[in-house]
This record gives C-alpha cells, structure tokens and sequence, in this order.
C-alpha cells in the first residue's frame, strides 16, 4: 500500500519532468545553451520549458539536419532557421508563431507543413525544393516569398492581408490574385506565366514579372505603381497612360518599340 501511494505521488513529478525529444545534437545544443529556454540549467529541455517559451529560436547555419522538438514550442514567436540541412520542417503546432525563416539552398526543404500556424504574418521559405505549399490558414500572412522553389501552383486566396509576395522562380502556370487586394508588391518573374490578372490589386506600387509568356499586361487600375518589370514576354502593347506615379519601366525584349513608351512618358529604365 505505501509503494503504491509514493507511485502516485510520483506521477505528477515525472510528467513536469518529461523532456522534449530532439534528435538533432546540433539542435539540442543550441536549445540547452539558451537560457531564456533551459531555465533549470540542466542537460535537458523539459515540455514544461519548451511549452512556456514566447520568444525567438535562431538557430541560423548551426549544421542542423533535423529540427524536431520544435513542435514542443506552442508559445514560440519566431523561428529563424535557414542555411541548415534539413529536408521537412512541421510548424503547424506552433499556433502563436507569427516569424518563420527557412530559406536559403542549403536546407533543400522537400516539405513545409505550416497548416495550423494561424498566426503567421511572415514567411521566407525560398530557395529550397518546395513542389507545394498550403499557406491557406495563415490568414494573417502579410509577407511571403517562395521563389527559387518549384511550386506548379500557389493558392493565396485566403491571405487578404498579404501586402508583400515573392513567388518568382517557380514553375506557375497561373497566379490569382482577386483576393489580394492590399498587395503593394509582386515579384512574379521566371515563371511560365500566360496571364496576369492586377485588375483587383489597385493598391500595387511594385511589379515585376519578367521572363513569363504573357501576350497581354493590363495595368490601367494600377493607378499607383511607380516600377514595373515586363521584359522577356510576348507582350504586343502596354498601355501606361492611366500610371501616372510610374517612373521606372524595363519592357524589352517583348513585341513592341518599348524605348518609344520610355521615352513619351519620361521614364527610367
């Protein structure tokens, strides 16, 4: 009978004493010598550790290949983590986190899963191996690039506040735009885009789409653009008139005289 009851005196010990499961001994280092995370000291982080942290984990070219035990860190704000090895990451637990970093070509990401990370408002995840990416419950989402991946297509039709989108190096056939009406900025370029719908995007001060197969630009109702990039399409007009803030223009290597546009206009080029 008293072995029993010191047993169950016990279980509530060894659940706030669960340690968090990080596979990574270059991940684990950096979580065990951040203080602000392993406020006990030890040689471990505990879930009741990991649970309570609101702040930032960068852990920016530390060699990493594996970043599980990040799904332990509900409360975590910011997560920069680019220049690593790792090939998937799965944030979709970390419900509070609103900063993620993940780019550059080294961590060759094959797998993003940020489904459930409903406070997002920032997102780099380029220059990595992305055949899809499902931002459809970062509703908040205000900045995303995703360029230099190899995304087919990008449903951003849920992200209405999205002001900044860098999607250019990809393999897009088509790009929807009709629900971003407060985007400032795209960058579009490289893709193997036929049409480009900016009709609804009346706020757009920055254009760039280059290097597409776009045989028509309409821009009228982007009264506020002030750059646009449209060289190296199929483009055999471009109506600039209603533009009156435009003061760059590169539209080369398209099917009309685009030094006589530049030059009617008074633009840079």
């Amino acid at each position: 009978m008293k072995k029993l009851l010191l047993i169950l005196l016990c279980v509530p010990m060894i659940g706030l004493g669960q340690n968090v499961n990080i596979p990574d001994a270059n991940f684990k280092t950096y979580l065990v010598g951040n203080t602000a995370i392993n406020t006990n000291g030890d040689t471990e982080i505990q879930l009741s550790e990991a649970s309570v942290f609101s702040g930032r984990i960068i852990c920016f070219s530390l060699n990493i290949t594996d970043l599980t035990g990040i799904e332990a860190f509900t409360a975590l704000d910011t997560l920069v983590c680019g220049d690593n090895q790792f090939t998937f990451l799965d944030v979709s637990n970390n419900t509070s986190l609103t900063f993620l970093i993940c780019n550059s070509r080294n961590n060759q990401l094959t797998s993003l899963d940020v489904r459930g990370a409903t406070a997002l408002t920032y997102l780099n995840c380029s220059g990595n191996q992305l055949t899809s990416l499902d931002v459809r419950d970062a509703t908040a989402l205000t900045y995303l690039n995703c360029q230099y991946n190899k995304l087919t297509s990008l449903d951003i039709s849920n992200n209405t506040a999205l002001d900044t989108l860098h999607c250019s190096s990809n393999q897009l056939t088509s790009l929807d735009l009709s629900n971003n009406t407060s985007l400032t900025y795209l960058n579009c370029g490289g893709n193997q885009l036929t049409t480009l719908d900016v009709s609804k995007n009346t706020a757009l001060t920055y254009l760039w789409c280059p290097n597409n197969q776009l045989t028509t630009l309409d821009i009228s109702a982007a009264t506020a653009l002030t750059k646009l990039s449209c060289w190296k399409n199929q483009l055999t007009s471009l109506d600039v008139s209603t533009n009156t803030s435009l003061a760059f223009l590169h539209c080369s290597s398209n099917k009309f005289d685009c030094d006589a546009i530049i030059k009617k206009y008074k633009l840079k080029k």
